[in-house]
């Protein structure tokens, strides 16, 4: 497994002037991205007949949510950040894995000052989503994990295939911590792709079963 971590700009965060205004929503400030491909040659004692790879890449950013205490409306921080976010990494995690994606997932991590809802709100828009799709000439959702905790927390993002969320063979999942991230005023958004199912995957397909 290979860790590659690229510094970008500082989360830089800016107070609102009173409780009551919240800052305006700005484009996302990234901290850093991260990116991770795992190639799998052995499973159960026998070989692969091909590598098995999946590739992980991760940006930390700035909350845009912090400080400013509980936000009623999220919808001008996701219009925001959400498609900016997309578009970063949907085309890195496929140029990572270096091969056509057939299984795919996304992450959003929340640092211990901020709500699981901001998380999700980046993540669970078409804003954000449509960007790996259209990259991946997908089709299903895309899986997701969200939670909250510290600086390197350990998250599994659930992947499945890219057009038939029914099929067994591509329901996996990858393992990810970041040591620094997120801070409490930080959020990890990340996207996994995988290049085939679980390394020996043996299962029957769901149709033998209904």
């Amino acid at each position: 497994m290979s860790t590659r971590s690229d510094h970008s700009d500082p989360a830089g965060l800016t107070s609102p002037s009173t409780p009551d205004v919240p800052s305006a929503p700005s484009a996302p400030s990234v901290r850093k991205i991260v990116t991770i491909v795992e190639e799998i040659r052995t499973e159960g004692g026998r070989g692969l007949e091909r590598p098995a790879r999946i590739a992980v890449v991760a940006a930390v950013i700035a909350n845009p949510w912090a400080g400013q205490g509980f936000v009623e409306d999220l919808a001008p921080g996701i219009e925001a950040n959400a498609s900016d976010l997309g578009a970063l990494l949907a085309p890195a995690v496929l140029d990572a894995l270096e091969a056509p994606a057939e299984a795919y997932g996304k992450a959003a991590i929340v640092g211990l000052d901020g709500e699981i809802e901001h998380g999700s709100a980046l993540i669970h828009t078409l804003k954000f989503g449509d960007h790996f799709r259209k990259a991946a000439n997908a089709t299903t959702l895309l899986p997701a994990v969200e939670k909250r905790g510290p600086a390197g927390v350990v998250f599994d993002i659930p992947l499945k295939h890219i057009t038939d969320a029914t099929i067994r063979s591509h329901h996996q999942t990858v393992e990810v911590r970041l040591s620094d991230a997120p801070h409490p005023h930080e959020i990890v958004i990340a996207l996994a792709a995988a290049a085939q199912g679980r390394p020996q995957q043996r299962l029957a397909p769901l149709s033998t079963e209904q």
